[in-house]
């Protein structure tokens, strides 16, 4: 049932499916315990689906449910209006009294809804200053949920700008009754009863994860058309996937949907070329036809038919910024995948190819990762910075090796697919 919003829209949804969405979000998504607190972060246009959260989460027997909602217009008015000097600021109170609340045990949701391109064709160089700011204050919080500290998770909901970026041919009705079907599809909440599905889908990605942790690949090698990239392998390293326990004893999913086994790469051990399968959303904006290049773990070269100044400056972030933190596995034949759409948001297209990720490593990719300090995880290869940006380099026509440290070689993936 939805409560505000657009009556259209509201129609559109499917509100059983919503329901059910909602509540996986807070059992399957962020494992919610009784009387924790709850922090909602979403974009305004979300609020139905805020709703129904902070209504279920006080049902479950939370304590206090804190929405934080923002309005995607004022980040282009600040593109249009503001001072030079704007753009090097974030509101970083606004951040250290988010990590605050995780240190305090508060659980976090994310609620995906935002236009992927609403600042397309504004300064690239204000854009860029912009996400850069928001990235250094939002350390903290990326600090507690990189490192598996709190329950946190994500959840989706079909705005119409949202809707219209994906399915931009059909009226807006339509646009966004199909991209609910397909966030519905993808979330896995269309059976009659999810939580089995969920718990299945769980053990599946376990098992991947279990057979590549036996293994101890030293390095992968991915090879396909334009791409010919040597990921090294953290020492130390653990292959995850699906639900994680975390450090306050919940036992989360924090991206639903999710189709990847990931773990760290050692940001020393990187070489080779890549050409990225799938666009990619960030700030606001569309960066295309990306190709990167690296050298010792650090990326040298990088070029963009579409938002190349963009890729450039983030990438520029920090020293941290030009290394991996993730590598991830993903088959061809996901739901996601084989939907054939480009979602623009990097939760959904992620789980369509195997992926890389610049920036950030998890804590929790590595033997007793929780427990290390950020000093023991640097000293395993685990990379730092305040940035984690996931980027598609898989597609049906990449083939993936494993390759042992004695330098033996063992196919994992075959066009696109698990051997």
């Amino acid at each position: 049932m939805h409560e505000s919003g657009d009556p259209k829209a509201a129609r559109a949804i499917d509100p059983v499916k919503l329901d059910r969405l909602a509540r996986m979000a807070l059992t399957v998504g962020v494992d919610l315990a009784e009387g924790q607190n709850l922090l909602i972060i979403a974009p305004l246009a979300t609020l139905p689906m805020v709703r129904l959260l902070a209504r279920h989460a006080y049902q479950m027997g939370a304590g206090l449910v804190t929405p934080i909602l923002t309005d995607e217009d004022m980040a282009l008015i600040r593109c249009r209006h503001a001072s030079d000097h704007s753009f090097d600021q974030a509101p970083s109170w606004l951040y250290k009294g988010m990590a605050e609340a995780l240190r305090a045990n508060t659980a976090r949701i994310v609620v995906m809804g935002s236009n992927p391109t609403l600042l397309a064709g504004q300064n690239s160089d204000g854009i860029s200053r912009l996400n850069k700011a928001e990235w250094k204050a939002h350390r903290p919080v990326l600090q507690m949920t990189a490192g598996f500290g709190i329950n946190w998770g994500k959840v989706a909901y079909p705005t119409p700008a949202w809707a219209a970026a994906v399915f931009p041919d059909v009226d807006a009705a339509e646009a966004i009754s199909k991209l609910s079907d397909a966030i519905f599809a993808a979330s896995r909440v269309n059976v009659d009863d999810p939580v089995a599905e969920w718990r299945n889908h769980n053990a599946n990605l376990h098992a991947r994860a279990d057979w590549l942790n036996g293994k101890r690949f030293a390095s992968l090698r991915f090879r396909g058309p334009a791409t010919d990239l040597t990921v090294g392998l953290a020492d130390d390293h653990r292959w995850k996937g699906g639900s994680s326990a975390t450090a306050n004893g919940r036992t989360i999913t924090p991206n639903i949907p999710t189709e990847e086994v990931f773990t760290a790469p050692h940001c020393e051990r990187v070489s080779g070329h890549a050409r990225m399968t799938k666009p990619l959303a960030i700030g606001g904006t569309l960066i295309e036809g990306i190709e990167v290049r690296f050298e010792a773990g650090r990326l040298v070269d990088v070029r963009a038919s579409r938002g190349a100044d963009i890729l450039r400056r983030m990438v520029d972030t920090d020293e941290g910024a030009k290394r991996l933190g993730e590598v991830a596995l993903v088959p061809d034949s996901t739901p996601i995948s084989r939907s054939d759409l480009l979602y623009y948001v990097t939760t959904f297209d992620e789980n369509a190819a195997s992926h890389i990720a610049f920036g950030q490593c998890y804590a929790d990719c590595f033997r007793d990762g929780i427990t290390r300090s950020p000093e023991e995880v640097a000293a395993r290869g685990g990379n730092s910075s305040l940035i984690h940006v996931d980027c598609m380099i898989g597609s049906g026509e990449i083939d993936v090796d494993g390759i042992h440290a004695d330098g033996a070689v063992e196919p994992v993936m075959r066009q696109g697919e698990w051997t």
